[in-house]
């Protein structure tokens, strides 16, 4: 198979300001919960519980997500992914941002681009068990576009803000909540809108559960990406979101800025990487490439590390190839798998790594597998950042890197 084509396009583009942002998942509620649980190298994983199922696995499920109540006025999205979106929404005075940004720039010049894999397929799931004996009809009540659709999640996003703008949903498997980031970027610098809402939800339901079990791909303890045992993957859920607007020139020191995005679509297999990964060094060259960046300034790596056999290997020679030595770990042994909120949720963490210069451990991983020539963080390192790479890699071949870095001294 002839390898996949270089990017269209390698110039260096103006970075987007990471304004705000927020994080929930099963390590913590908010940013506050989240830092400690990376600092204190604290996992949120615990043996499925979650409705009727019955998988021996780990799970990274969201306490309380079930007390969340919408709005009466939206009550057609209510769904526990939605649920979800509201109960991150509220954290950090993420909400409260958004509303002065709705003050600023006006509801119709604000975009809405979030990521997810299933949205509330699990409402759809459930009506499926209530389906008329006769007829085999659905209930009445249920509401596919405001809850099974992918669209449900941005609709219901911008319809709690009462949003004009443009709005979609990014479906491209585990890059998903990564991608969006492209969206805003494309129509921010088109002119057609001055800040956008983007990031990711996924919420646990039997659809990706058995799903990935059936697959054989789920682990039957916490998983344990990079680790010579790893055996598979633990499936979280996450809602994670991040307002975006043109950085100012010059950016104030301190300021969580996106310089570089990078895509590719290596098209190797419906479900297995390159096995060289050459798709996923396209999307790490393109994201450097955009963002005037080398290689050796690259302080850290979060990387995709599913904890799979193949997906570590590949990522490894990736990174092997391109960033040698580069520090780099796999959130996911935390936080599990969160699919289709993964690459907002990792984009989340790694803004706070060049925050609070956090360099996050990959925890239950406690022997590196010899064969991953990669400089694999066992321990949370502290020191300050001023680069750091995202990456997020989906099936079919559709990965995305993201580039972060901290502004300093008014650059």
């Amino acid at each position: 198979m002839a390898a996949p084509r270089a990017p269209h396009s390698t110039h260096s583009v103006s970075p987007l300001h990471l304004s705000h942002f927020t994080a929930t998942s099963c390590i913590g509620t908010g940013l506050d919960d989240t830092v400690s649980a990376l600092r204190e190298q604290r996992g949120g994983l615990a043996p499925c519980q979650f409705g009727d199922i019955r998988l021996d696995t780990w799970v990274g499920e969201v306490p309380g997500v079930d007390d969340v109540t919408l709005p009466p006025a939206l009550a057609d999205f209510d769904c526990r992914n939605n649920r979800l979106a509201l109960l991150a929404l509220e954290q950090d005075g993420f909400a409260d941002r958004v509303r002065e940004a709705v003050a600023r720039y006006g509801a119709d010049r604000i975009g809405v681009f979030l990521g997810t894999s299933t949205a509330g397929v699990l409402q759809t799931e459930l009506a499926y068990r209530q389906r008329d004996p006769q007829t085999g009809a659905l209930p009445a009540g249920l509401s596919y576009a405001g809850t099974h659709s992918p669209y449900s999640l941005p609709g219901f996003v911008r319809a709690y803000f009462g949003l004009k703008g443009p709005a979609n949903a990014v479906s491209s498997a585990c890059s998903s909540g990564a991608k969006v980031f492209t969206s805003a970027r494309r129509l921010i610098d088109a002119g057609l809108i001055d800040a956008a809402v983007v990031g990711g939800v996924d919420s646990l339901c039997h659809t990706t559960l058995y799903g990935f079990g059936s697959l054989e791909l789920l682990s039957d303890q916490p998983c344990q990406p990079f680790d010579a045992d790893r055996n598979g993957i633990s499936i979280g859920e996450a809602a994670a979101f991040v307002l975006v607007e043109r950085a100012p020139d010059p950016a104030p020191d301190g300021a969580i800025l996106l310089l570089g995005i990078g895509e590719s679509s290596d098209a190797h297999h419906m479900s297995a990487p390159h096995p060289e990964g050459l798709g996923a060094r396209m999307a790490m060259e393109q994201a450097l490439a955009r963002g005037g960046v080398s290689p050796e300034q690259v302080d850290y790596v979060n990387l995709h590390g599913t904890a799979t056999r193949a997906n570590d290997a590949t990522e490894a020679r990736a990174i092997s190839a391109l960033l040698p030595g580069t520090p780099c770990s796999s959130t996911k042994g935390a936080t599990g798998h969160t699919l289709g909120a993964a690459g907002a949720l990792e984009a989340v963490i790694c803004a706070l790594a060049l925050r609070h210069g956090l360099l996050p451990a990959g925890i239950n991983t406690t022997q590196i597998d010899p064969t991953l020539a990669v400089d694999y963080c066992l321990a949370t390192r502290e020191r300050p950042l001023r680069h750091v790479l995202s990456n997020a890699f989906g099936f079919g071949g559709s990965n995305c890197s993201l580039l972060l870095g901290r502004a300093m001294g008014g650059q």
